[in-house]
């Protein structure tokens, strides 16, 4: 089921991001009703991410490492969750 294959998959954010917003639309075309469990992490809520990220979002990272950055990689996303 796709909903386990989601568990470590987050997308890090910022609020007010339009390319933010965009990456979202397209891996929700991907994910379906699943992206409803998708971990959505804000990095200005967070100091920490907030100096790690800076002003490079979004990020998708699965279990740590980045599927893509800034720009939604569908085939590499799809590939890395067996979809």
């Amino acid at each position: 089921m796709i909903v386990e294959r989601l568990e470590g998959l987050v997308l890090y954010v910022r609020q007010g991001c339009h390319l933010c917003e965009h990456f979202l639309v397209e891996l929700s075309v991907d994910l379906g009703p699943a992206v409803e469990h998708l971990k959505v992490q804000d990095v200005d809520g967070d100091a920490d991410l907030a100096v790690r990220f800076g002003l490079r979002v979004p990020v998708l990272e699965l279990d740590g490492t980045v599927l893509c950055e800034a720009v939604y990689d569908g085939t590499r996303v799809r590939q890395a969750l067996g979809l």
